[in-house]
This record gives structure tokens, C-alpha cells and sequence, in this order.
């Protein structure tokens, strides 16, 4: 790190690296809970284009808490089922979800909206600022910073990072005679900066893994015909292609071609492009348009710490995988939901710093499903052969005949099954998800567990003639049915604690269920 000036003191609280989803909903959770937080992107604006674009049952869970759920599901499709490779769907309509299935948007309108959030509770979102240098003692970091002068230029040629390959875009005008250079710090430092990591690099922190899938086409494009079945899945001994809506009259396509190797920064032909689709569904559905034509090479990568002392890494900077079943993102976003609160309770000095070592215990596990999950999809789709396709039709077969199998893979892919580690002799429900529990209605009070979380603290759920004392940081309510199970919920929406309260007459409750 240069030797610059002294730091300009109490710059924040948590400097948060990255734009992207997964820095944005850290800094609204965090400035909403009151702590001074400031991102920094080098980007000089948001781009119109985008990378994710599935939100699943759980990450849209975690949004209703913030009271983004609704909103984001205007702004796309909204799907019961997803066909995964030849015959195999995953039957997502019979979640145990109020968000039974998945939504399909692009990630600048999930990025619009928790933007707007941040910045509503007073975070500060610095663009055109780059860190290059980071250096962390007892008490803080110290980021040194390089901003910018250039004005933000059209969307459509933003530069940006994709997480799948390289830059994309026209080159930044800005020289350096424009940028100026400042030293920040900050107590804490969270490194969401993506595949391409700066805080990760500056950190030395391993990121070990291999390449899956290479030369990947994406492309945003205008169909003359739509498919019949959205989004659509193919894999043929040609190559695969996958189709989904974005709603507005644009799609995003992903095509690979078997036995094609070229680097990630060659250019994407559109007749390639067509060509595989062809091969997939008998027809391109004449797209035209483009709008973003990108190569990437799929990699599976994790690093070892998601903590370095006061540096922690999130969402890609932390792990990254294929984009088979739409996982990332919402990884990503419900690493922020683990850590926000918990980051927020150690700078408030209402929890020992030691609090952090559990974001890693809980999420880097979660990490590795994700891994395996998506590599999973990924070579299920690679499966070539007439022999291997007639096996995984055989196993989409398999998994609508024996509902516990298809069950257990659409809990996994909407990450309601997620759950963390719980002490030994814990009730069976500490550690798992909370579901929307319906409340006894109060005067202006919520009706839901999920509403209740809005509050950012934890919620106590009484069964009904419950009492208990009032509590620094806990919002207490009480369960509307008639079950007795009374239960200490996290801000993330997972149980921290749960007891079983004696069954009064007329009422059934059965310990260890959920409740």
C-alpha cells in the first residue's frame, strides 16, 4: 500500500466494496440498523445490462422482510416449475413458501431496488471509486481509494465486471489526470466486488477451484417467436441452450457448443449463437437485436476464510459457480443477510467481535452446497450421449414418480432447506428456517413473522396466552394458530431458539416439527 496521507478518521463505520446485489442489500441492512456505512464501486454508474437474473423462494422470503418482494415480482415472470435436462422438472408450486417458485428479472431491477433502500436509511454509494491498496491493523482498515473524475456515460456502454469472463464495454475516458487519491478507514471492510475480487487479491486470499464449462455465449436478444414452454432447456449432442424472459420484451439467452474452446475475450458470433439454439429446439425463434453478446468460461471457486481479521468477503468474491439453476445471486444475497446483522451487533459493541466467525461456520458450508448443486445441473445438462440423456430423462422420470426426491430437490434449489449448525442438545428446530408464521392481529401490529423481521431485530413468537418480559432488541409477538412451540427468531429469519410449551386442551402440537 502507498504511503498517502493520513486517513481521513470515522469515514464510516463499514467501508462495503462493490455495487453489485449482494454490497447493496449488506449496506441497507446495516445503514437501516443505524451504522455509518459507505460503498464503494468502480463503476461510474449502474449498467442496464445484467449478469443474474433468477430469485428464488427464500431470497424473495428475506425480501418481503425488507419490503421488496412485491415489488421486484412486478417487474418480471414468475414461474411454478423449471425444467432442468430433457424430462427432469423440479415442481417448485408446492414450496412451503409464500413464494412458491421462482422469479425471472434482470439484476439491475433487484440492484434498483436495493439501492433506492440504501440509500433511504443513509448509506453512502461512492462510483467511480476504486480501491487499490488495503491495510488492516487492531482497530480498522485503511482502503486507499481512487476516484474518478469522468461523468457517467450512457448505460448501454458502462463498463462493468463480468462475473463470468472479463470487462466488457467501451474504456473508461477517464485519464488520470482526472482521478485524485485518498486514504479511508473504516472499523470493518466487506469485499462484495465479484469473480474478480480487488479486496480478495489485495488480501492474498486463496481462491482455488477450476474451470467447469468454457467459451459460454450469453446474449441479451428480440425473438420474432416465442417458445412455447418459458424458460426453455435443451441439451443435444450439439451443445445446450437455455431461454427465459425477462418480461420486457428481451431474453436472455445462454448457449454452449460442444468441443468449443475459444478465450473468453473472443468476440461472440450471432450466426454461432443462432446455430446452436437451431441445433437445441429445431429453431432460433429468430432472434435478432442483441443488446449484450458476452463469452465466459463457468468456473467453480471458493475461497477458504470468508473472515481475515476485519475483512470479509461476500457473494463471488467468496465463491462462484456455474450459472445452472440461477444460484448465485441469491447465495450472494443471503451471504449479506447472514452478516448484517451480525456486523452491525459488533460495531454497536452489542456483541463480541467473535459473533463474525459464525458468518463463516454457517455460510462457507452453504457455499459448497451451492457448488455442488450447481455443478450438478450443469453436468446433468453436459450429458451428450443418447444413452446418457436417456438416463437423465429416466431421473427427471424418477423424480416426478417418488414426490419425496423431486421435493427434496426444489427445497434445495430455493434454498428453503438451508439451515445452520445448532448446539449440541439444541430443540430440532434451532437452526432452520423460520416460516411466515401468522400472528395474533394488534392495532397497527404485523400479521406475519416475515413483517415482524421489517423491524431488523430478533422476534420472539409466543404461542397465544404467552407472556413474556420486554427485552432490549426484541420485538415479541404472538402465533395466531394454536400450536405451542414458542420460538426466538434471528433478524436473518432462522431460529435461534425454540421451546415447547405445555399442550392445552384442545390443541395439538408435536415437538421437533416445524412449527
Amino acid at each position: 500500500m502507498s504511503s498517502l496521507s493520513t486517513p481521513v478518521a470515522g469515514t464510516a463505520d463499514v467501508l462495503i466494496v462493490g455495487a453489485g446485489p449482494t454490497g447493496l442489500l449488506l449496506a441497507g441492512d446495516l445503514a437501516a440498523a443505524g451504522v455509518r456505512v459507505t460503498v464503494l464501486e468502480k463503476r461510474a454508474r449502474q449498467s442496464n445490462l445484467t449478469r443474474a437474473f433468477a430469485v428464488h423462494a427464500r431470497t424473495l422470503e428475506l425480501l418481503d422482510a425488507r419490503s421488496l418482494a412485491e415489488e421486484l415480482i412486478a417487474t418480471g415472470p414468475f414461474v411454478s416449475s423449471l425444467r432442468v435436462a430433457g424430462r427432469a422438472r423440479l415442481d417448485l408450486g408446492a414450496l412451503p413458501s409464500r413464494f412458491a417458485g421462482v422469479l425471472f428479472t434482470p439484476q439491475y431491477e433487484t440492484e434498483r431496488l436495493l439501492e433506492r433502500r440504501a440509500r433511504e436509511h443513509g448509506a453512502e454509494i461512492r462510483r467511480a471509486t476504486e480501491v487499490v491498496g488495503l491495510r488492516q491493523d487492531a482497530t480498522g482498515v485503511e482502503a486507499e481509494v481512487r476516484t474518478s473524475g469522468a461523468a457517467p456515460r450512457d448505460a448501454d456502454a458502462a463498463v462493468y465486471d463480468d462475473p463470468y469472463g472479463g470487462a466488457h464495454g467501451a474504456p473508461d475516458p477517464a485519464g488520470e489526470e482526472t482521478a485524485s487519491t485518498e486514504l479511508l478507514r473504516a472499523d470493518w471492510l466487506v469485499g462484495a466486488d465479484g469473480v474478480h475480487s480487488t479486496v480478495r487479491r489485495l488480501i492474498g486470499m486463496p481462491f482455488p477451484g477450476r474451470a467447469v464449462l468454457r467459451s459460454v455465449m450469453l446474449a441479451d436478444v428480440r425473438l420474432k417467436t416465442e417458445p412455447e414452454e418459458l424458460p426453455s432447456v435443451r441439451s443435444v449432442a450439439e451443445g445446450i441452450a437455455f431461454i427465459v424472459p425477462f418480461g420486457d420484451g428481451w431474453y436472455r439467452v445462454i448457449a454452449w457448443r460442444r468441443g468449443s474452446d475459444l478465450p473468453s475475450s473472443a468476440p461472440v458470433d450471432l450466426e454461432e449463437l443462432r446455430a446452436v439454439v437451431k441445433a437445441a429446439f429445431g429453431t432460433d425463434y429468430g432472434l435478432h437485436d442483441p443488446r449484450w453478446l458476452s463469452r465466459f468460461h463457468s468456473d467453480e471457486r471458493q475461497v477458504p476464510r470468508y473472515r481475515d481479521g476485519r475483512i470479509l468477503l461476500a457473494g463471488d468474491a467468496a465463491h462462484v459457480h456455474s450459472p445452472a439453476g440461477g444460484l448465485g445471486m441469491n447465495a450472494g444475497l443471503q451471504d449479506a443477510v447472514n452478516l448484517g446483522w451480525k456486523l452491525a451487533a459488533v460495531v454497536q459493541m452489542r456483541a463480541d467481535e467473535t459473533l463474525l466467525d459464525s458468518y463463516h461456520a454457517e455460510r462457507h458450508p452453504v457455499g459448497q452446497l451451492v457448488l455442488r448443486l450447481s455443478g450438478a445441473i450443469v453436468r446433468t445438462a453436459l450429458l451428450g450421449s443418447s444413452l446418457s440423456r436417456g438416463v437423465a430423462s429416466a431421473a427427471g422420470l424418477a423424480a416426478r414418480v417418488a414426490p419425496p426426491l423431486g421435493r427434496r430437490a426444489a427445497l434445495l434449489v430455493s434454498g428453503l432447506s438451508v439451515g445452520y449448525p445448532a448446539p449440541p442438545g439444541a430443540h430440532p428446530l434451532v437452526g432452520r428456517r423460520a416460516p411466515d408464521l401468522p400472528l395474533a392481529e394488534t392495532a397497527g401490529g404485523p400479521t406475519r413473522l416475515y413483517e415482524a423481521l421489517r423491524a431488523g431485530t430478533y422476534v420472539r413468537v409466543l404461542p397465544r396466552g404467552g407472556h413474556a418480559p420486554e427485552e432490549t432488541g426484541v420485538t415479541t409477538v404472538t402465533r395466531a394458530d394454536a400450536r405451542t412451540t414458542a420460538l426466538l427468531v434471528r433478524p436473518d429469519g432462522y431460529v435461534a431458539e425454540a421451546t415447547e410449551a405445555p399442550t392445552a386442551p384442545g390443541t395439538t402440537g408435536t415437538p421437533g416439527t416445524m412449527p
